[in-house]
């Protein structure tokens, strides 16, 4: 490792690819609201987080573990699940009085058609001002898990129902 006056260490978070601060800087700077939008293995997040200075306040969330309390049995990693938690998340957001918010992906790879979209088109389906381009969203039937199970479908419009009732 290099060492001397002239030579500058990261920051940690930088180091572990875990924050880009350019994009940060950028997102702040804003002062809009921010959808971020993570994904796990096995969940998937997204809470709407407003800036600071002691520390970024979290305004409203949802995450795929409340999908199995609402009585979803499928994955909770695939395209139908961030589709939902996207509208759950955006309803809540509603209710809170955010209207408009910035999608946040972090460091993750986007892909188009992806989990990731698919959250943002379920907060943009939710009523909620979200800048994307359709192109990068889900195909129709994909949302709808037509891919994965026909069964998919039916519990995605009753877990649907079930949200804007709420």
């Amino acid at each position: 490792m290099a060492t001397g006056p002239r030579y500058k260490v990261a920051f940690r978070r930088r180091r572990e690819y875990r924050t880009d601060y350019y994009a940060r800087k950028k997102l702040l700077r804003s002062g809009e609201s921010r959808a971020v939008i993570r994904r796990s293995n096995k969940n998937i997040t997204v809470q709407f987080v407003d800036f600071d200075m002691d520390g970024d306040i979290v305004r409203a969330a949802a995450t795929t573990k409340e999908l199995r309390k609402m009585g979803w049995t499928y994955s909770c990693s695939s395209i139908p699940a961030a589709y939902l938690v996207g509208f759950l998340a955006g309803k809540r957001a509603l209710k809170e009085g955010i209207e408009y918010a910035v999608p946040d992906i972090g460091m993750q790879n986007p892909k188009h058609g992806g989990v990731l979209f698919a959250a943002v088109k379920g907060m943009a389906d939710a009523g909620l001002e979200v800048p994307h381009s359709e192109d990068v969203a889900p195909a129709e039937d994909r949302i709808k898990g037509k891919h994965i199970d026909g069964g998919i479908e039916a519990a995605l419009s009753s877990m649907k129902q079930k949200m804007e009732a709420d």
